[in-house]
């Protein structure tokens, strides 16, 4: 019987979970949020939370610490740095796992974990996009990549009316 036994194995070994739970952890130090299973996000959980409160700490003891069980020094420098701070004020619950469903493919429950006090980013369309009725503002990364795509060739097999709308919507 498992009674008390909370580690939970994630179907693998111990040096595997530890390294998949350390790798988890450092993505959401570098991405503020990560959308993984449910199982996983509530055993990374107490992870970064420990991470936190050593960020807190800001000791040279403490940094080596987390250096010693995150293992990426700029995953460690962006929490005592960055998320430490954010979190000065707060006793604890630095982290919250948002359910989104299941998974397609499996049936596997997925979850966001995210950090509670990471900035909100919110796009509001510029001033001079206002004006503009029912068109989406396009940024320069996608003007860019849609001037790399090369056109479209037209077959043979077409039929007339299509290559003729095919015609109309590139001359548009």
């Amino acid at each position: 019987m498992r009674h008390q036994k909370k580690t939970v194995k994630l179907g693998r070994t111990a040096e595997h979970r530890k390294a998949l739970l350390a790798n988890q952890v450092c993505s959401l130090i570098e991405h503020q949020r990560i959308k993984t299973t449910l199982a996983k996000a509530k055993a990374v959980r107490p992870l970064a939370e420990k991470m936190v409160t050593l960020g807190k700490k800001g000791s040279l003891h403490a940094r080596r610490t987390a250096l010693a069980v995150l293992r990426q020094q700029d995953a460690v420098k962006k929490l005592f740095d960055d998320i430490a701070p954010r979190a000065a004020e707060r006793k604890g619950g630095y982290t919250r796992i948002i359910k989104l469903g299941l998974r397609k493919s499996d049936a596997a429950p997925v979850a966001f974990i995210e950090w509670v006090d990471a900035p909100v980013v919110v796009e509001e369309p510029a001033a001079d996009e206002k004006g503009k009725k029912g068109k989406a503002a396009k940024t320069p990364a996608a003007e860019a990549a849609a001037a790399a795509k090369p056109a479209r060739k037209t077959s043979a097999k077409k039929s007339g009316a299509t290559a003729d709308a095919d015609a109309g919507a590139k001359s548009e």
